[in-house]
């Protein structure tokens, strides 16, 4: 069995942050999205992986290499365009060739892996299985219709009256049956080939697909609250650990990982947190489900609930919280006077400011 991972996407709603870093790179508990999802491949004892990459090829490339250090070999394979997930399996077909195959969309994140899931698939093995979870605004997914007996009738992508609440998520399990479907489909209103309509072709030809509705969690992470909502939750389960330097005029609350290099001096860390390599903390107070990256400065700042990227400063701050701030960043307090707002901000973006 193979595995596709999707890492093409523009990531446009997670914009400015992915004008300059693939959204699949970007960090959750200070590790790659993209990361997660390859172990879970690797623990499910799969190890022929299938890149498919776009506009950010060359980062992926150089964030995941061969792919020896998760225990797998990977291939990457080139996207002209994100045409869609069916497009996907389409110009993987070389890679992919007869063998049944797990398809993993690369900003996805499910806590738990896959293992169970390809478990059930190679010993059942029907022509495809999906992974499906309540949702309360099912307009945003691809939707599943259920018969009585709980059998995948129908499926719509992104549909603007929603036959269920069940969405969806960005795992996918197939045998070469698909192959057929995405040739015998045509794009969407979108100008994309859609998996739910190869799915559906499946279902309309009365091959056998599958659901498995699962209740633990899952987060597609292409939005900024969605980044956020994922990092706590990772967060949650990460051991303490005290590999840098920190202070008798320091506090350190809870869960608290603070990697080899950190310095923490006169401040309180309330966990669960982590601090990155390298990273300064100075005279500041960091709060619970923050992610702070390595070689970071927080000096006479409060930060809470955000995730901070490598390389960027929080100085003179009163209180920064629900934010997610790029490499390189420097945020400082505005000048008093003359009153008014400075602002470089990347297209896309969207301000608060407190009149």
């Amino acid at each position: 069995m193979k595995a596709l991972v999707l890492s093409g996407g523009a990531g446009t709603r997670l914009r400015p942050i992915t004008h300059t870093s693939a959204k699949q790179l970007v960090p959750v508990a200070n590790k790659p999205v993209l990361f997660y999802g390859l172990e879970a491949i690797a623990d499910a004892g799969i190890t022929e992986v299938g890149i498919v990459v776009g506009d950010t090829a060359d980062e992926i490339r150089e964030a995941v290499g061969d792919g020896s250090r998760f225990g797998i070999e990977v291939t990457y394979i080139p996207q002209d365009a994100p045409l869609g997930l069916a497009h996907a399996v389409l110009i993987a077909r070389e890679f992919l060739g007869d063998d049944d195959f797990v398809m993993y969309l690369g900003d996805n994140f499910i806590v738990g892996g896959i293992t169970g899931l390809v478990e059930e698939f190679r010993a059942e093995r029907p022509e495809a299985q999906i992974l499906l979870t309540q949702v309360p605004n099912p307009t945003s997914f691809g939707v599943a219709e259920l018969d009585a007996q709980g059998r995948v009738v129908g499926l719509e992508e992104k549909p603007k009256q929603p036959k269920s609440d069940l969405a969806l998520v960005g795992v996918y399990l197939f045998t070469p049956a698909i192959h057929e479907a995405v040739r015998s489909i045509e794009p969407s209103w979108r100008g994309e080939l859609e998996i739910t309509h190869a799915i559906q072709w499946l279902i309309d030809e009365k091959r056998d697909v599958r659901s498995t509705t699962i209740s633990g969690y899952w987060k597609d992470t292409g939005n900024v609250a969605d980044m956020l909502e994922v990092n706590r939750s990772v967060l949650e389960t990460v051991p303490a650990l005290n590999e840098g330097t920190v202070d008798a005029d320091s506090e350190i609350i809870g869960r608290v990982r603070i990697e080899a290099g950190a310095r923490i001096s006169g401040s309180r860390i309330v966990g669960p947190v982590i601090i990155g390599a390298g990273t300064v903390v100075s005279d500041a107070y960091i709060g619970p489900f923050t992610s702070v990256s390595e070689d970071c400065r927080i000096e006479d700042s409060e930060i809470e609930y955000s995730i901070v990227l490598r390389g960027s400063s929080v100085t003179g701050v009163r209180r920064v919280e629900a934010s997610l701030i790029g490499r390189d960043v420097e945020v400082t307090p505005a000048p008093r006077n003359p009153s008014a707002h400075r602002l470089v901000l990347g297209d896309h973006s969207k301000v608060q400011i407190s009149s």
